[in-house]
């Protein structure tokens, strides 16, 4: 996802006035809000939040990738410098361990600290808080982004928020009566927009501001003990509400844009009016929907419901993940295992579109994104689902036993010569070990069933290996047998031959796998 505008298009930026992919669009209005102009600071800022109590997941990738491609957008409009800021808010108070976290009985006796200030239950950082934040920025690496990693506890304790935080108790009475009429009657009795850092325990209290001092800076809270401790807004003594600290950040930093999950739209309603008090202007947003589980539910850092960026990687080429993002943000969309196999062929198939395209379609075309308007040119003659399919038939594990048909089949092909085919082969075997094998389920062909299975073999064996004719061959064999339904008729091969619901282009897949092959295929699910 490196920034490096090489498309070579002529009127690059007027298409790009009119386009209708997201990012052009939301690139448009962050133009309109400067006027053509640069902001005081010298550059436009786009930032993403990450919330590093549980490890990082896809949904975190995604703000950033999305953002990134807005960015990226935007770069065609407009010659001004623009910078994206990762903050991790790793100054909050761990409140909930996760569940998929090891050492917990040693997380759990500092539940309630700064996460930078709980020792890392995986033993490798200087603390939980800094481990996730490896984690993060090792995989945003991975995909060249051009980012600036911001740690809140860094931006507290160092005096960067210091002049904002005096602001905010400056405009402690007006910032009360924005979030107030909010909260229910118990948590309006105590609530403050300031979260003491309590000295003795080290953790971040929610506690009654019983007296505030805007001439020293400070504020005085009463612990649950009774005690009244006066304590400076700055210096990492206190941090901020999450609402108000979203506020404050805008206006600290200067953001002028940020999107955040449809489950936020009040919020970001909230912290806008919080930045406008502290007399900054809050940034464009974008709100888009979220990521749900195998079971429609959403996916969350501490249950671990979700898929993580690893496990993805470990299927899918990365390409396939951004554009995954891409596609339709502001709809609901289940990220799960089983939706990798179709993100992959889609990308795929945008990518070879791309060359041929109209220079007006190729700024909608979700590989320009995904590459920043220079998409590579691959050969791709065969597809990941069918690459699956052959490693399933074939019951491989190994490369080099697939890559002895797919050379069949292209005789061209070759690791070194297409290397995109050898990363797919790779997954496509990966894939299958761990998704299709454990629940292939051969069932017996039907009486009818058999008839047909046996013509299609005799079929088979009077053909060349032409993909076409191959096909065109398996729909007549289906409608000799009286399938009103041909879907049924593919079911059938599917189940039967494959030992699974669903499958490949029969013609394509039949041509690879080698018509003899086909046909020994067949005769054996016959004698099951």
């Amino acid at each position: 996802m490196n920034i490096n505008i090489g498309l070579k298009m002529e009127n690059l930026t007027e298409l790009a006035q009119t386009s209708q992919a997201w990012p052009f669009e939301e690139a448009r209005k962050i133009l309109s809000r400067l006027g053509g102009k640069p902001p005081e600071k010298g550059f436009v800022l786009f930032e993403t939040g990450y919330g590093p109590s549980g490890l990082p997941h896809i949904g975190t990738f995604g703000e950033v990738v999305r953002t990134t491609m807005v960015r990226q957008a935007f770069q065609i409009l407009s010659d001004i410098p623009t910078k994206l800021y990762a903050v991790s808010d790793d100054m909050d108070g761990l409140r909930k361990i996760p569940d998929n976290l090891p050492n917990q009985d040693m997380i759990r006796e500092h539940l309630g600290k700064p996460l930078t200030r709980i020792p890392d239950p995986f033993g490798t950082h200087e603390s939980f808080g800094h481990h996730n934040n490896a984690r993060l920025q090792a995989f945003l690496d991975t995909f060249g982004f051009q980012y600036e990693f911001v740690s809140s506890s860094e931006c507290y304790t160092s005096g960067r928020f210091d002049p904002m935080l005096l602001n905010v108790l400056k405009h402690y009475d007006e910032i009360i009566n924005i979030i107030l009429p909010t909260l229910g009657p118990e948590r309006r009795a105590t609530y403050s927009p300031f979260l003491p850092v309590d000295a003795e325990s080290g953790i971040v209290l929610q506690v009654p501001v019983v007296e505030r001092n805007e001439k020293a800076g400070t504020i005085v809270y009463k612990r649950e003990d009774g005690k009244l401790i006066e304590t400076p807004v700055t210096g990492g003594h206190c941090k901020l509400q999450w609402k108000v600290d979203w506020g404050m950040r805008w206006a600290a930093f200067g953001v002028d844009y940020e999107m955040s999950g449809k489950d936020l739209i009040d919020s970001v309603k909230l912290s806008s009016q919080v930045c406008k008090v502290l007399g900054a202007r809050p940034p464009e947003g974008f709100n888009y929907e979220l990521f749900l589980d195998a079971d429609g539910t959403k996916i969350s850092k501490s249950k671990g419901n979700g898929l993580t960026i690893e496990e993805w990687l470990k299927y899918a080429p990365e390409e396939s993940l951004a554009y995954y993002m891409f596609q339709s943000p502001r709809k609901a969309k289940r990220l799960y295992f089983d939706v990798i196999p179709r993100a992959v062929d889609e990308y795929l198939s945008f990518l070879e579109k791309f060359p041929e395209q109209p220079d007006e379609q190729k700024l909608g075309n979700p590989a320009w994104h995904v590459h920043n308007g220079t998409p590579p040119k691959e050969e791709l003659p065969l597809s990941f689902g069918i690459l699956l399919n052959l490693a399933s038939v074939t019951n491989t594990e190994d490369k080099a036993v697939l890559w002895g048909f797919i050379s069949r089949y292209a005789p061209n092909a070759s690791p070194k010569a297409m290397p995109m085919v050898d990363r797919l082969v790779g997954y496509a075997i990966a894939y299958y070990r761990d998704f299709v094998k454990p629940n292939k389920h051969y069932r017996a062909p039907t009486v009818e069933e058999r008839k047909a299975l046996e013509d299609l073999a005799q079929s088979l064996q009077k053909l060349t290996p032409d993909v076409d004719a191959i096909q065109t061959e398996v729909f007549e064999v289906g409608k000799r047998h009286n399938y009103e339904n041909l879907r049924d008729w593919f079911k059938t091969l599917y189940q039967v031959l494959l030992g699974q619901d669903e499958g490949p282009r029969m013609g394509s897949f039949i041509a690879l796998y080698g018509l003899d092959e086909t046909v020994a295929l067949i005769e054996g699910a016959l004698k099951r």
